[in-house]
This record gives C-alpha cells, sequence and structure tokens, in this order.
C-alpha cells in the first residue's frame, strides 16, 4: 500500500498536467484561428477541473498505475481529458487550420516533455539533496507521460490529433472518406490496447524519444 500511495503521489502531477495541458492548447489554438467556441466554453485555462475527465483523468491512469504496482509490469500509461469543444466550421480555413489546432495538444506534451527533462536534470545535478531522488522520479514520470500522450496521439487514427492531421493534409475525396473512421476510432485504439499491439508501436518509439530528449539536454 505504501508503495501504491508513492506511485500515485509521484505520478498525479504529470498526468494531471500532460492531460489538461494537452486541452487547453486545442482550444487556445482553435481561438487563435477563428473558433472562439472553447474560449466561450471556459476550457482556455490551466485550472484542471474545467479539464478532468472522471474515467479517462482519474479511473483509468489510477487503475493503469495500481495493476502495474501490486503486479508489476510496464502497461502503456494513458488517460484522457475532456475534449475542448472545437467548431472547425468556424475556423477561417477550416481543412487547413484543423492540422494546427490538432497539432497543438501533442505539442504542448513535447514542450512539456522537454521541461520535465530539464527539471530532471537539475535534479541529478544535486545529488545530496533531500528531494532530489523524489523530483528525478517525479521529472521522469512527466517525461514518460508526455511522451505516451504525444506519440499516442499522432497515431493516424480519428479522432485521435494524427487521424485529424492525416485529413487535414489528404485531398478532399481521401479526407472525406478517412474522416469517417473517427466513430470507430476508440473501439480500434482499445482492440490495440489489450491485443498489445499499441505498447509494441508505443514502446520504440518512446525509446527513441527518451534517447533524443536525453542527448538534447545532456543526462
Amino acid at each position: 500500500m505504501e508503495s501504491l500511495i508513492s506511485t500515485i503521489a509521484i505520478w498525479a502531477l504529470p498526468v494531471l498536467l500532460a492531460i489538461t495541458l494537452h486541452e487547453a492548447a486545442h482550444g487556445y489554438v482553435a481561438r487563435h484561428f477563428g473558433d472562439p467556441t472553447a474560449h466561450q466554453a471556459g476550457r482556455i485555462t490551466l485550472n484542471p477541473f474545467k479539464h478532468i475527465d472522471p474515467v479517462g483523468t482519474i479511473l483509468v491512469p489510477g487503475a493503469i498505475l495500481t495493476l502495474s504496482t501490486l503486479f508489476g509490469g510496464a502497461g502503456v500509461l494513458f488517460g484522457w481529458a475532456k475534449p475542448v469543444p472545437v467548431d472547425f466550421g468556424r475556423l477561417r480555413n477550416p481543412k487547413a487550420d484543423m492540422l494546427w489546432v490538432a497539432a497543438a495538444g501533442p505539442f504542448m506534451n513535447l514542450l512539456m516533455a522537454v521541461a520535465w527533462g530539464v527539471l530532471f536534470k537539475i535534479a541529478a545535478s544535486n545529488p545530496g539533496g533531500a528531494y532530489t531522488i523524489p523530483m528525478m522520479k517525479m521529472a521522469d514520470a512527466g517525461m514518460q507521460i508526455n511522451a505516451v500522450l504525444m506519440l499516442l496521439n499522432l497515431l493516424p487514427i480519428p479522432p485521435l490529433d494524427g487521424g485529424r492531421i492525416a485529413v487535414s493534409l489528404l485531398p478532399h475525396r481521401l479526407a472525406w472518406k478517412f474522416a469517417r473512421l473517427e466513430p470507430y476510432g476508440f473501439p480500434i485504439l482499445l482492440v490495440l490496447l489489450f491485443t498489445g499491439i499499441l505498447g509494441e508501436l508505443l514502446w520504440p518509439m518512446m525509446a527513441v524519444f527518451r534517447v533524443l530528449l536525453a542527448t538534447l539536454l545532456g543526462f
């Protein structure tokens, strides 16, 4: 139980920030390109309570952490927040601007992964400090969850961000056909998760990303 409490304490802040800022970034960029829907709904905010989904932000990540701690293993930790409302029809150039709105979330996760990496390096430079180990563990968790969310959301599966980026880049006829897969996107993702295919896709990309991040920041 003590190990579980410690694990949740380390992961809670990184998971909360990773998921909520990802969604807020979508709303901010949508407003920039002409859609004020998220702004009018009060969703362009750093207040996590505006973005928390009881299942995706708390239950699913908590269950994965609990099972990993109690039974071992390294499952793919992921979750989601309440989607920020975006009316793509209100964007100034809907098809083209969709790319930037969709890419904003993964880009925010990239920025947070780098920020947690900087914190990891700062903590590692002070090995004798009382908070060094907890800070390094939290920073490592921050890098991991942001890398997972960034790479996961870039998969070309609607309604993931990668799927919407693909819709934006494809010719109109193909984009329309591809977008029709959106209602099946979440079931497809669950199948990939429970068959282990999702982990096989993400872990190699995660490893490459972590090496690149460590090389960039010098730790």
